[in-house]
């Protein structure tokens, strides 16, 4: 029976499989290889590398450093946690791995424009012409032309978040004629940013441009921001009872325990800021509340 059971391997997985490893517990990590951090092609607002560094080679680096302390990855998908009297069974492919407790670590997944392939999807993410996240990168597109997909309330936010890096904005709804009520309109307006209906879509890398089809024809930009939400990777530890948000995000108390006990969750999969530094910190907080939950369940002494 392995100590931990830590299933997601993005920054948060990671950072709790150090800490458990650390400590001298047994750990599995399960990595199915779709971690978002993978996506980003360079982020240059982790702390400690000033030039910044790949997503890939993050995590990489970080799964060598579990690894030399002891913690052990499956490349398999999780298929279901069984909460037991005593700890847990986790199924995945064909077998079923013990455990005294689990950490849930499996973040979110961006939700996609309607109508990009995966090729171009990949091609513009690497060129930094299509973006996900504002506060980890707006500050490299200072000053250019920016395309906002969004609309309502979340898209009217997103855009004026960015109009703080640059003048020119657009917001355009992804399916059809915008939904904006009168406070939205007149936010947008006063912060001088453009507004065009959808449905929007073929997208195409035009050089260093990226253009979008449109109601009002197609339109380049130096980047896209889609502000479409995400899906909360949180039906592992629905499905085991554990307590969850209307929007799917698990609930937990400030030591990242969840509803069931011996299962926690940590990173984006939990309510809060969707941030590498913050995943890594609560991850932090649960693997030393998992070790201390453990030491009292029986003594961990060398």
């Amino acid at each position: 029976m392995e100590d931990c059971i830590i299933v997601g391997a993005g920054p948060a997985g990671l950072t709790a499989a150090i800490y458990l490893a650390r400590f001298h517990l047994s750990i599995r990590l399960f990595d199915c290889g779709s971690s978002r951090a993978a996506l980003i092609p360079k982020t240059r607002n982790h702390a400690g590398f000033p030039g910044g560094i790949a997503g890939t080679e993050l995590l990489a680096r970080m799964l060598e450093q579990a690894e030399s302390f002891g913690a052990v990855r499956e490349m398999l998908e999780v298929m279901r946690i069984e909460p037991l009297g005593e700890g847990f069974a986790v199924h995945a492919g064909e077998r079923t791995f013990p455990a005294r407790s689990v950490l849930l670590a499996t973040g979110v997944v961006n939700r996609r424009p309607e109508g990009l392939d995966d090729a171009t999807h990949a091609a513009a993410l690497k060129a930094g012409l299509l973006r996900y996240c504002p506060i980890c990168d707006a500050y490299e597109v200072t000053d250019k032309r920016i395309g906002v997909i969004g609309t309502g309330d979340h898209g009217m936010r997103e855009a004026l978040f960015l109009r703080g890096y640059s003048a020119d904005v657009t917001l355009i709804a992804p399916d059809a004629e915008h939904r904006l009520d009168a406070d939205c309109r007149g936010q947008l307006d006063a912060a001088g940013i453009a507004r065009v209906d959808g449905p929007c879509g073929d997208f195409r890398i035009e050089g260093d441009k990226i253009s979008v089809g449109t109601a009002a024809g197609r339109i380049a930009f130096d980047t896209i921001y889609p502000a479409l939400g995400s899906r909360i990777r949180s039906d592992l530890a629905i499905a085991a009872g554990a307590n969850a948000s209307e929007d799917g995000c698990l609930e937990v108390d400030d030591h990242q325990r969840t509803s069931i006990p011996g299962l926690f969750a940590a990173g984006d999969v939990v309510k809060g800021l969707d941030q590498i530094s913050h995943a890594m910190g609560e991850a932090g907080v649960a693997a030393t509340t998992i070790r201390n939950m453990l030491t009292q369940q029986r003594p961990l002494w060398r």
